[in-house]
């Protein structure tokens, strides 16, 4: 086994390696490597005696599990209903752009960025809203979306 791949052993391992806290034990593990990978799930397979199969069918089931690598900062641009009607597309198809996101990827090559989208943050009467790293912001326009962006390309280039 990979040295990578030790913690996730560990995680399991926590759990008595036991079927029915297989979701949690993929909590954990996407937790502490921020998604899921092809390797960490055949190991949570192997080690709970399950399929891959059926490893993979509710990492994809669920949401908020990523087979994907995540960026150091996460984009959320709020989709629901108060925030479409008040344009939140075109700031979600500009970041989108910016950050040269094509087909379904969602982080960018530099591993910076990654842009989700959500169903509703909530935030309704500050439409259109996102959110990054969980930080609000209101009433956003594409500019001051791209700007943010800059801002923390510019902070973190400068440390």
């Amino acid at each position: 086994m990979s040295n990578e791949l030790t913690r996730a052993s560990e995680i399991i391992d926590s759990y008595g390696c036991q079927q029915s806290n297989l979701i949690a034990i993929m909590q954990e593990i996407q937790a502490e490597y921020k998604y899921l990978s092809e390797e960490a799930l055949t190991l949570v397979a192997e080690k709970l005696g399950i399929s891959t199969a059926k490893v993979y069918s509710v990492a994809t089931f669920y949401e908020n599990f990523s087979l994907e690598a995540k960026g150091r900062h996460i984009v959320k641009v709020c989709a629901g209903t108060a925030c479409h009607v008040r344009k939140s597309q075109p700031i979600f198809d500009a970041i989108h752009e910016y950050l040269g996101l094509t087909g379904k990827k969602k982080t960018s090559a530099d591993g910076m960025f990654t842009l989700e989208t959500v169903a509703c943050l909530g935030a309704c009467g500050l439409a259109p809203v996102m959110t990054i790293d969980g930080e609000v912001h209101a009433k956003m326009t594409p500019e001051a979306a791209l700007a943010l962006l800059e801002d923390i390309r510019k902070e973190e280039s400068g440390k």
